[in-house]
């Protein structure tokens, strides 16, 4: 088995040893399209506690026994946070801080831009299920800032943004103190322990830092990295371990958050515990290479698709949704919204975030003035 590396703690030190794998794994960009398409699922299958419901009537009556399974599609979002644990302790390896945040910038906003400008916009033009946001609160949603502020996001999907947003953060201290296996392990550690203490404590402020509900799949992430490029050790697969049971108990608190507060309707614990064990179980294959055959040039486009998608289906979904159902039998309005959403995430990616992307990146790699 590899050994945890001892050396002091540097940048772009000796501690990084190891079989560096390759850069991109397109299995992992399959895997973020099946969370995306879990969260699409969710909400235009199982949620229907909004302004107006988008199909006219409750989803148990519009779909019967499919909103059931539908309903545990939020998990896909936490299945978000475990590949990005894993997928940004890759991207951040061997970068100064500067460069790991320019990243960011470019990965984040180019898209983001585009998908608050068009939700802004057809909510605008028929505010069927949702009501567009002020003028000003679009310009604070610009920033990606709205969650901190208090202004209300042009739409609800945002809210994810400002937690990955914060571990980027949180991230980037590790990498501007010296990013080897060592310190990425006693930081995945440091952070469950924090997490657990932040629980308790009832300090809002320190809730907004360590995030104790995510950074279990976020620890398990960077872990299960360490894995693949140096091979297993105890002390990694311990940290994978305590993040799992950490996250095992946090994910009922949020079962019953969802089925009381947001769909207000039962859900049997079970096959939550299930689906956040197999989010685990396929992370912890990639890590081990047991998934490495699964490649392809289609993969690298789903992964592209995967960010435009999630940022547009929400409120742009519903009011498709609500503007095609009197006319559509439902599965075919589901199937029209869904080919939509994920050609309008195509286009998006194509001709607004890859050249606005490779503009903001040639921009941001200038020096600043003396």
């Amino acid at each position: 088995m590899a050994v945890l590396v001892t050396t002091p703690l540097q940048r772009r030190t000796a501690a990084t040893a190891g079989p560096r794998p390759r850069h991109r794994i397109e299995v992992l960009d399959g895997l973020r399209l099946v969370a995306a398409l879990m969260v699409v699922g969710y909400h235009f299958i199982a949620y229907d506690r909004g302004t107006v419901p988008p199909w006219g009537q409750a989803a148990d009556r519009a779909f019967g026994w499919l909103h059931l399974p539908a309903s545990y599609g939020w998990l896909g979002v936490q299945f978000f946070f475990l590949i990005s644990g894993f997928v940004i302790c890759l991207s951040a390896w061997d970068r100064t801080p500067g460069d790991f945040l320019r990243s960011r910038v470019v990965r984040l906003y180019p898209a983001y831009w585009v998908a608050a400008l068009l939700t802004f916009a057809v909510l605008t033009v028929w505010p069927l299920v949702r009501k567009p946001v002020s003028g000003g609160d679009l310009l604070v949603n610009l920033t990606m800032l709205q969650e901190p502020l208090g202004v209300r996001s042009v739409d609800a999907v945002y809210w994810t943004l400002w937690v990955e947003a914060r571990f980027y953060l949180l991230f980037a201290l590790l990498v501007w103190r010296g990013l080897t296996v060592r310190s990425a392990t006693l930081f995945g550690y440091g952070w469950l322990v924090a997490a657990a203490l932040a629980t308790q404590a009832d300090v809002p402020a320190l809730d907004v830092l360590v995030m104790p509900e995510h950074a279990p799949y976020f620890a398990a992430g960077i872990a299960l990295y360490l894995i693949h490029r140096c091979g297993s050790h105890l002390a990694l697969w311990a940290l994978v371990g305590s993040s799992f049971l950490l996250a095992q108990h946090q994910v009922v608190d949020q079962l019953h958050h969802v089925a009381r507060n947001v769909l207000g309707r039962p859900l049997p614990t079970l096959p939550t515990l299930a689906l956040v064990t197999g989010i685990f179980a396929v992370l912890a294959l990639v890590a081990t290479g047991k998934l490495a055959r699964i490649r392809g040039r289609w993969l690298t486009v789903a992964g592209a698709l995967t960010y435009p998608l999630y940022l547009i289906h929400e409120y742009i979904g519903w009011t498709l949704i609500a503007l095609l159902h009197p006319h559509l039998p439902r599965y075919a309005t589901l199937a029209a919204v869904v080919t939509v959403v994920t050609l309008a995430a195509w286009l998006i990616h194509r001709y607004a975030e890859r050249p606005a992307a490779k503009l903001l990146r040639q921009h941001l790699n200038r020096p600043l003035p003396r």
